[in-house]
């Protein structure tokens, strides 16, 4: 088991409406919110904060290496990860340089996270065909990793052009980006992961933690079969989360815009419509949602961590369209100088 649990945020940079006035903020304000939130963040000491990536019209994450490099130049010591890229849609050469720029930047504290994203926007805008989802992910990854691995790569592939000897610039202030995996809920996700002995970060946004313990030991068992060290296969966990004086200030603040968001998914997607009883249920003792003040936070990390084997951060998703710019403050205060302590002490 991890020896303790590093926290941390992540953002959609969701567009917001006050929820006092229900005035639009303005994306340029939004951005300067943004970067207030992090360099906050730097400041009490939390271990990560993430920019995710969508292309829809409530998020402005749709250029995630360009809101961390502006956060590299804010802050000190915090890690800046993506939340995740969507590799799938991408270049793997244009994502390492942008990567390897902020490395730079920010003296060695760039994480990258790839995944699929949970959104589909990104394939007819960048004229690539959903139903290669799968194949265009393991086959860029695996360009990634080349890349990462050494200056000079020869690759190739069926969706992209083949390198011949090609030298990769810039590399990064670390030896070697550290690159994670980032899954939802395919038992196939999490064995790729362990075989190729890549961190793990799953993305838990629904339901209870402890259902995913079978697919975190698939991904060991996967990872420890083909001969990779236990150190190598580290977890972590992206969860939505929010952290209030009181569990009625934190559940008030946070639910209206959780509530907003889900509304629109099922709309788009189908399925029953979020409710106050389920939120309700998952931020409950064995919910996803880590939503409470700091003591039932901190005790439902060091919870979850023990389920599923030992995690070793756990990065909350604080930002939702109905949140004040003040109450995203204080969470995140509060979750580095008391809710961090308390998972510290264990």
């Amino acid at each position: 088991m991890a020896d303790t649990v590093l926290l941390g945020v992540d953002s959609f940079v969701a567009r917001v409406t006050d929820p006092d006035t229900e005035r639009v903020i303005g994306p340029e304000e939004r951005f300067e919110h943004l970067l207030d939130e992090i360099a906050l963040a730097d400041r009490v000491g939390l271990h990560s904060y993430g920019i995710g990536e969508h292309h829809r019209s409530e998020y402005f994450d749709a250029a995630p290496p360009v809101i961390l490099a502006a956060a590299a130049a804010r802050t000190e010591r915090i890690r800046l990860r993506s939340a995740v890229t969507v590799l799938s849609a991408a270049d793997p050469v244009r994502v390492f340089q942008e990567f390897a720029t902020i490395d730079l930047i920010s003296r060695g504290r760039v994480d990258l996270v790839v995944g699929r994203g949970s959104f589909t926007e990104a394939f007819p805008l960048f004229g690539l065909r959903f139903e290669d989802y799968d194949e265009l992910f393991e086959e860029k990854l695996d360009l990634l990793l080349k890349i990462n691995e050494s200056p000079t790569v020869t690759w190739s592939g069926k969706h992209r052009p083949a390198l011949h000897d090609q030298p990769v610039y810039p590399r990064p202030s670390q030896e070697r980006l550290p690159i994670w995996v980032g899954v939802g809920g395919t038992p196939e996700s999490f064995a790729r992961a362990g075989l190729l002995g890549l961190p793990l970060m799953v993305a838990i946004i629904g339901g209870e933690p402890r259902q995913f313990a079978p697919l975190v030991d698939l991904y060991r068992r996967a990872g420890e079969h083909a001969g990779h060290p236990p150190e190598a296969l580290r977890v972590g966990l992206h969860c939505f989360g929010f952290v209030g004086d009181d569990v009625a200030k934190a559940t008030n603040a946070f639910y209206p815009g959780w509530q907003e968001m889900f509304t629109q998914v099922a709309a788009e997607r189908g399925g029953m419509p979020p409710s106050r009883r389920a939120f309700d249920a998952m931020r409950g003792p064995d919910g996803a949602f880590f939503v409470g003040d700091p003591r039932t936070v901190a005790e439902k990390v060091l919870r979850v961590s023990e389920q599923l084997g030992g995690v070793e951060r756990i990065n909350l998703q604080m930002t939702n369209p109905r949140l004040r710019h003040e109450d995203l403050l204080h969470s995140i205060e509060l979750l580095g100088t008391e809710v961090a302590p308390l998972v510290d002490k264990g």
